[in-house]
């Protein structure tokens, strides 16, 4: 069985029977985009506001950012769990407006649920 957690797509991007679940992990709801883009909004799992702007200013490094945010990940382990279950079940898709896919929490966050994913 192949478990995949894609994060090639930004939100903006066209539905595709292979990007199955496709789950929203921004905090805020991107402007003109209808709510049949996605099928699950995790707003928990998106950077927080202040974060996102001291990474996109400058003022952090990327190791400085991916540390913040996972630390922020802290009690939202259950999500974690449930993203780890949902991909040993079929195809997901972490989708957000970052088209850098590695350099975005998309990229942080699929390695924080591929974590879970030995132990469910």
């Amino acid at each position: 069985m192949t478990i995949m957690i894609k994060i090639e797509k930004t939100v903006h991007d066209k539905k595709e029977a292979s990007d199955g679940k496709r789950i929203l992990v921004m905090r805020f709801w991107p402007r003109g985009i209808s709510k049949d883009k996605v099928d699950v909004w995790i707003k928990e799992l998106g950077t927080d506001k202040e974060l996102i702007k001291k990474w996109k200013t400058g003022k952090i490094s990327w190791n400085n950012f991916s540390a913040e945010y996972e630390k922020g990940l802290k009690g939202r382990e259950y999500l974690l769990k449930d993203l780890a279950k949902q991909a040993k079940e079929g195809t997901i898709t972490l989708l957000c407006s970052c088209k850098d896919m590695n350099h975005c929490h998309r990229y942080l966050l699929k390695i924080a649920i591929a974590e879970y994913i030995p132990r469910i």
